[in-house]
């Protein structure tokens, strides 16, 4: 090959694919002047050829074991996430179950409430001589309850 520029003579593209291809054999890292993705591809590519038969198995050895390490920290990172949705929708049905229990809690300590004044309201009542019957009409317990509290 005829081309004989030094690295600081290269100029453009052109100069740069020459250069890489005559120096190709002596070149141990690549030269800061080629450093774009195309030839950091292509450095790699003919790094990897210049390997022994041994030297490209243990390398593709190391690659599928880096993907595999990389596929399994991808599944877990989605089971991690999935978990996570997993336990946001219990807590919230949770909160959900709590504030529906909360408010039946509300509503029966209401209703005893009310019970109680209506026991309370029919005892004076009672004292006071009125017939059971009409005890039961203003108080809204049955006959049994106010008979029971005699």
């Amino acid at each position: 090959m005829n081309f004989v520029k030094s690295e600081a003579e290269v100029e453009d593209e052109l100069d740069k694919v020459f250069f890489m291809l005559k120096n190709m054999s002596t070149l141990k890292t690549l030269p800061r002047i080629m450093n774009s993705e195309v030839f950091q591809r292509f450095f790699q590519l003919a790094s990897y050829a210049k390997l022994t038969k041994e030297e490209r198995t243990m390398y593709d050895i190391s690659l599928k074991r880096k993907w595999d390490a990389e596929a399994v920290r991808m599944y877990q990172q989605e089971q991690v996430e999935g978990l996570e949705k997993q336990l946001e929708e219990a807590i919230k049905e949770a909160k959900k179950a709590s504030l529906v229990a909360k408010a039946e809690g509300l509503a029966e300590g209401k209703a005893e409430g009310e019970h109680n004044k209506a026991i309370e309201t029919a005892l004076k009542l009672t004292k006071m001589g009125l017939l059971v019957e009409q005890i039961a009409e203003a108080t809204g317990l049955s006959i049994k309850e106010i008979e029971k509290l005699k």
